[in-house]
């Protein structure tokens, strides 16, 4: 179970177009999307990943913190297979709802099957919600183009029953190899006092 809190979240906002509605994509013409908009408040979107089934537990609500972690984590934890499973494992960031002692004394007194794993610090592109999230925001929530939250919300959890049905392991490019060929040049370049050029 991968799962994402404060930065388990992010905030989607309703926005309204004032002048017009976004028009796609036509022959020889690139999506129009209007840039005047009216606010309609914002969600925060909390999600887990089962990684073995692909199954995505995700929640609006109204703000983050440690109350909607836990209710996320009871969404997922009183279901089967995980309410009877022998341990369930979740890897985590270390947002403020979820980190530090006090978070896995929680848990653990809630829920005594779940495992808490904390990724490292500025680490969260190991923890594969991460894709999950960055596929939500290109190909659902692009253009932001909502009449009202529940909108939002009804597009988020559509998307979510889609995205098990079509969805595959996601397999990392970026090997251990890699890694340490990384780690090394950037060593070479400190000790040489050169900035390393991460991207394209």
């Amino acid at each position: 179970m991968m799962a994402r809190s404060p930065s388990l979240y992010r905030d989607f906002t309703a926005l309204s177009p004032t002048s017009g509605p976004s028009l796609p994509t036509a022959p020889a013409k690139s999506m129009r999307v209007e840039h005047e908009y009216a606010r309609g408040g914002a969600w925060a979107y909390l999600a887990a990943l089962d990684v073995h089934r692909a199954k995505v537990f995700g929640r609006c609500e109204a703000t983050t913190g440690i109350a909607s972690f836990e209710r996320l984590v009871d969404q997922v934890m009183k279901r089967p297979p995980y309410d009877t499973a022998r341990r369930v494992f979740w890897v985590m960031d270390n947002g403020s709802s979820h980190r530090g002692a006090a978070s896995v004394r929680r848990l653990a007194q809630a829920h005594l099957r779940l495992v808490p794993v904390h990724g490292p610090v500025h680490a969260s592109w190991l923890n594969q919600i991460e894709i999950y999230f960055s596929i939500v925001q290109r190909k659902v929530l692009t253009p932001n183009d909502f009449p009202c939250l529940e909108a939002v919300a009804e597009r988020l959890a559509n998307f979510e029953r889609y995205f098990e049905n079509i969805a595959r392991p996601f397999e990392w490019k970026f090997t251990r190899a890699d890694l340490n060929a990384l780690v090394a040049r950037m060593r070479d370049r400190w000790a040489q006092n050169r900035p390393l050029k991460l991207a394209a």
